[in-house]
């Protein structure tokens, strides 16, 4: 059955240049960066390689696909494969989307792909979507986002595989505790939002979530524009009515958003006149408020106003920088003395203080980020994650299985 079995193979990298890459292969998670897969090659360590023999792969569905192709198998079924015992193409299916989902750029992961389809057709990315979606039930959800990361694998264009991943890599982030592991699932959910947006524009749910990551980032226009697209899109119910309010809610912060962009592009005037009204508002104790309107106070000559909003954003945000260096500007060019020493100093301090702290954080965050990589984390909060009842589809089969194609 086994000619031989060995470690993981090298995977040889991804040898495709930039340039010769379409727009669609772009979103090809076997070529795209990975951000996230670092956590997910451990469960690597937990599979050794075969290549099958011709008579196995004379039995097998699969066929000449199989040849010269190290198929995986966990190292706890190892002893029975080496006693003579069948090996199931089930469980190697299985073993393959394990692989395949921790490590898209995995030097076999095509010959994985088309084993595969030889087995189980067209069907065989909505398998692996399914079995995502059941994990995410459990509360898996490492299992849960590899399961949708190799159905990406085997269609790059998968509805399921996309939405399952962005949902997944969402509810992973917001769970998360290190600031490193927090950051890339982040990154990856917003990714596969906004790439899910683009390749199914009429699939509503993609721009309910992107609209939360884009609102949670501070960007109101973008928020507005897609929650407004998933306004259109969507039928009547909670979501809808949800959305209806969040837009109603943003039109303030859409103003400020305005004004500071008014400010940043250097057209002083239109940002303190969109701004210079919330001064009496709620956004009152926002401290960017008082920023960018010290700086357009300054660059409008208006220095007693642009120093007392300078003054008013340290007092609610002590150790911000650029505001201290705005004031010691503005304080060299008048001579004080006093003040240029005072913010001389203080500047000079929180620096210090700043670059020991990132130092310490940044030693945390790489042993907590090692940590993560090495250990297995523990079941989360369930989690429905389902694409193909949000499109209205009959679900297909859960679990690979021994029935092939016909």
């Amino acid at each position: 059955m086994r000619k031989n079995a060995a470690e993981a193979p090298t995977p040889p990298g991804n040898t495709r240049r930039k340039d010769d890459m379409s727009e669609e292969s772009r979103f090809d998670i076997k070529i795209r960066e990975d951000r996230i897969g670092r956590y997910f090659r451990k469960y690597l360590d937990e599979m050794v390689f075969a290549e099958l023999t011709d008579d196995f792969m004379k039995k097998s569905s699969a066929g000449e696909a199989l040849r010269g192709v190290p198929v995986p198998l966990r190292k706890k079924d190892v002893g029975g494969f080496a006693g003579g015992e069948d090996v199931s193409m089930a469980v190697v299916a299985e073993n393959m989307t394990w692989v395949m989902g921790s490590d898209p750029h995995f030097a076999y992961v095509e010959d994985y792909v088309k084993i595969l389809k030889a087995l189980y057709g067209g069907d065989m990315s909505r398998i692996m979507s399914r079995e995502g979606s059941e994990a995410a039930e459990k509360g898996d959800m490492d299992s849960a986002c590899i399961h949708f990361r190799a159905a990406l694998c085997a269609d790059p264009g998968s509805l399921d595989g996309m939405y399952g991943c962005a949902r997944a890599c969402r509810t992973m982030y917001l769970a998360g505790e290190s600031e490193e592991y927090i950051g890339r699932f982040k990154a990856e959910a917003l990714d596969w939002f906004e790439i899910l947006t683009v390749v199914h524009p009429d699939f509503a749910p993609g721009y309910y979530y992107l609209g939360y990551a884009y609102l949670n980032m501070g960007l109101y226009k973008k928020t507005e524009i897609t929650w407004k697209s998933f306004i259109k899109l969507s039928e009547e119910g909670k979501d809808k009515v949800e959305i209806e309010t969040r837009l109603e809610q943003l039109k303030e912060p859409l103003q400020v958003e305005e004004g500071c962009n008014h400010i940043m592009a250097g057209r002083y005037e239109e940002g303190i006149a969109l701004l210079e009204p919330f001064l009496s508002s709620r956004f009152k104790g926002w401290w960017p408020l008082h920023y960018y309107l010290g700086v357009a106070c300054e660059m409008t000559g208006r220095r007693d106003e642009a120093i007392a909003e300078f003054t008013e954003t340290l007092r609610l945000n002590g150790s911000h920088l650029e505001t201290m260096e705005e004031l010691l500007a503005i304080y060299e060019a008048e001579g004080d003395e006093a003040n240029v020493e005072k913010f001389s100093r203080k500047i000079e301090m929180i620096r210090l203080a700043m670059e020991a702290d990132h130092s310490a954080s940044m030693e945390e965050i790489r042993r907590e980020d090692e940590r993560l990589m090495r250990e297995k984390p523990g079941m989360l909060e369930p989690e429905v994650i389902d694409a193909e009842a949000e499109a209205g589809r009959a679900p297909v089969e859960v679990g690979f299985s021994d029935r092939v194609k016909k």
